[in-house]
């Protein structure tokens, strides 16, 4: 699961803002939030959330991505976008339970050609890449 790293956030704040000539409330004042909560963000006290990382970001005119990335929210995010992905499968009442294996193996597959997962397969078996399932479906 993906730390958020507040401090490190704070700090990519901080120099962000100095690099755009802005004073600390200067940015409050443009990202809509208080001075002190914003001051708390850089200090690495206070965790924001994403609406607000979006509206410091627009502020400062840099990506909103970049943020969530120094944040943790953007893996955060995809860890659940799995999980929810792997629940339906499971739940998928139109399904066997082998067919729900090999479709988890073949998204576990796809996942990891395209360095979306960390190469360790679920299932215990070998991680070929070519998940064949099998004729009987």
């Amino acid at each position: 699961m993906a730390s958020l790293n507040v401090g490190s956030l704070g700090e990519y704040l901080r120099e962000q803002r100095r690099n755009a000539q802005l004073s600390l409330r200067q940015l409050a004042d443009a990202a809509g939030v208080s001075n002190p909560y914003l001051s708390q963000i850089e200090r690495g006290l206070r965790k924001p959330s994403a609406e607000v990382l979006q509206q410091v970001a627009k502020a400062l005119r840099i990506s909103a991505e970049t943020l969530y990335v120094h944040a943790g929210i953007l893996d955060a995010e995809r860890e659940r976008t799995e999980v929810e992905t792997r629940a339906v499968i499971l739940a998928d009442p139109l399904l066997n339970e082998r067919q729900k294996q090999v479709l988890l193996q073949i998204y576990d597959a796809f996942r990891h050609e395209n360095g979306g997962s960390d190469g360790e397969p679920d299932s215990g078996e070998p991680d070929s890449g070519d998940a064949e399932p099998s004729s009987s479906s």
